[in-house]
C-alpha cells in the first residue's frame, strides 16, 4: 500500500476498485470527459442518485469500474462533505481515502490511502480523480477545497446551476447569522425551496388575513406550510417555523423573533442549518411573514436520530430494571416504510388507509418476530421530544417497557399536516 500526498500519483491494476472514506462525511463522486466536464446530470453519483455506469455508492464506499463506465468518460473526481451540513469540515477530522482493488468474497488489497491536510474555511473536498493516461488508468490525490459547496464544485465540472440574487430574503440571513455567531452556533444559508414554500404560504396567510401554520381544508387552501415545504422539493430531518404579521422590513422581523423566547431559540438553533424567509403585504395593508428553518435529510442524519430514539427508549428501560431493545434492520424499514405513507397519503393511524396493521407491515418486511407492538406520533421535532411524548401516555409506555419486546425499528419523516411523524416498531424473539 502507498500513502500519497497532494498531487501524488500510481498507476492502476485492471479490475473494480473500492474507495472508501468513513466516519461522518458524505462522499460522491463526478464522471467527466477529456473535457473536465460531466455529460450530464446522470455523471454525478451521490445519496440521492447512487449510480452510474461504472460507479455505484454504497454507504461510505464508491466502487468505480473504469471498463463500464459511459461512453467518452475518462476521469473520476472523488468529493467528500460533511454528512450534516450544520458541521463544518474544520471541526471534522481530515477524511482518509483508501482504495482497494474489489475482489468478490474477499477483503482485496489494498492499493493506496490518502488523508490531505486538515480543512479549514473549506466546505468541500476533492479527494482525488482517477484518470486515463495513455492505455491505462491512475490515481492522482488532490486535497483541494471549495469555500461555496457543492455548488461550486457542480459548476466547475458544468453541472447547470440556478443562478440567485446573491441576496435573495433582503440580507436576512446575513443578519441572522450575526446574531447566530454571537451565540456561537454555526452559520446558516438561504435555500431557494425554503424560501418560495415560506412565499407561498406567506402569500396564502395574507389573503385570509390570518396567521396558521397548519391549517384544515379550506384555510390557506388546505395546505400546510410543512407539505408546501415537501412539495417544493425539499426533504427535511428537523423543521421550525416562524409566522409573524406586522413588521414592515427584514430586520424589524428578525428583531420581533428575537423578543419571543420561542422564536429566539430558533433563530439561534444549531441544530438548524437552512432558511427561508418571505412576506406578503394583506389587502388592508398588513405585511405577513414566514421564515422556514430547517436541517436537511441525509442518510447520516436519518440514522443519527433514529439512534437517538432507541437510547432515550433503552433509558427509560433501564430505569425500570429491564433489558436495552436491541437494533432490528427489518423492523426499522417497516416503521420507515409506515412513517413515510403516512407523509405521502395524509393519514395518521396504526392502520393503513389499505387495512394493513403494524403486524403485517412488519411480515411484508422479513420480521419473524413473534409479538409486534407499534407506537406513533406526530408533530415532535427531536428524538427528546417524541420520546418523553411517548413515556407521558399510558398505552405508548407500556410498549416501552414491556419486558417480552427484544427488538426495536425506528422511522420518521418530514412533510404533511403536523411536520413530523414518528414511529417505533417492537418486536418479541421469544
Amino acid at each position: 500500500m502507498i500513502d500519497l500526498i497532494s498531487g501524488g500519483n500510481i498507476s492502476l491494476p485492471g479490475g473494480a476498485l473500492a474507495i472508501r472514506v468513513p466516519g461522518p462525511f458524505d462522499l460522491s463522486v463526478l464522471i467527466t470527459g477529456e473535457d473536465g466536464k460531466v455529460a450530464g446530470d446522470g455523471d454525478f453519483v451521490f445519496y440521492n442518485q447512487p449510480s452510474a455506469p461504472g460507479a455505484t455508492l454504497r454507504a461510505d464506499t464508491v466502487t468505480v469500474d473504469v471498463g463500464r463506465l459511459r461512453a467518452g468518460a475518462s476521469r473520476v473526481t472523488v468529493v467528500v462533505s460533511a454528512a450534516d451540513p450544520a458541521v463544518p469540515l474544520g471541526r471534522l477530522p481530515a477524511p482518509t481515502l483508501s482504495v482497494t482493488l474489489s475482489v468478490t468474497g474477499s477483503a482485496g488489497r489494498c492499493l493506496a490511502r490518502f488523508t490531505p491536510p486538515r480543512p479549514t474555511h473549506e466546505s468541500v473536498l476533492l479527494l482525488a480523480e482517477i484518470y486515463r493516461r495513455g492505455g491505462g488508468w491512475k490515481l492522482r490525490a488532490l486535497g483541494q477545497g471549495y469555500a461555496d459547496g457543492l455548488a461550486g464544485v457542480a459548476r466547475d465540472f458544468g453541472i447547470e446551476v440556478a443562478e440567485d440574487d446573491p441576496t435573495p430574503d433582503g440580507g436576512f440571513t446575513a443578519l441572522v447569522n450575526a446574531e447566530r455567531s454571537r451565540s456561537g452556533a454555526p452559520p446558516v444559508t438561504s435555500d431557494a425551496r425554503l424560501a418560495a414554500a415560506a412565499q407561498a404560504h406567506a402569500t396564502a396567510m395574507a389573503a385570509e388575513g390570518r396567521l396558521d401554520a397548519a391549517p384544515g381544508p379550506g384555510r390557506s387552501g388546505g395546505v400546510s406550510l410543512h407539505q408546501r415545504i415537501v412539495s417544493h422539493g425539499y426533504a427535511y430531518l428537523t423543521v421550525a417555523e416562524q409566522l409573524v404579521s406586522g413588521p414592515r422590513t427584514e430586520a424589524d422581523f428578525l428583531a420581533y423573533c428575537l423578543t419571543d423566547t420561542r422564536m429566539g431559540r430558533t433563530v439561534r438553533d444549531p441544530a438548524l442549518a437552512e432558511v427561508g424567509v418571505a412576506h406578503a403585504p394583506a389587502p388592508g395593508g398588513d405585511i405577513f411573514w414566514t421564515a422556514v428553518w430547517a436541517r436537511p435529510l441525509t442518510p447520516h442524519g436519518l440514522a443519527a436520530v433514529a439512534s437517538d430514539v432507541v437510547a432515550l427508549t433503552n433509558a427509560e428501560r433501564s430505569a425500570a430494571g429491564l433489558r436495552p431493545l436491541a437494533g432490528d434492520p427489518r423492523l426499522t424499514a417497516a416503521a420507515q416504510a409506515h412513517s413515510d405513507d403516512m407523509v405521502a397519503r395524509g393519514f395518521y393511524s396504526h392502520t393503513s388507509p389499505d387495512g394493513r396493521q403494524p403486524w403485517d407491515r412488519a411480515a411484508a418486511a422479513g420480521c419473524t418476530h413473534r409479538g409486534i407492538g407499534e407506537n406513533i406520533a406526530c408533530g415532535q421535532r427531536s428524538a427528546a421530544e417524541v420520546v418523553q411524548g411517548w413515556m407521558n401516555s399510558p398505552g405508548h409506555r407500556a410498549n416501552i417497557l414491556k419486558p417480552d419486546f427484544t427488538h426495536l425499528g425506528i422511522g420518521l419523516r418530514g412533510g404533511g399536516e403536523m411536520a413530523m411523524y414518528w414511529t417505533q416498531l417492537f418486536g418479541s424473539s421469544g
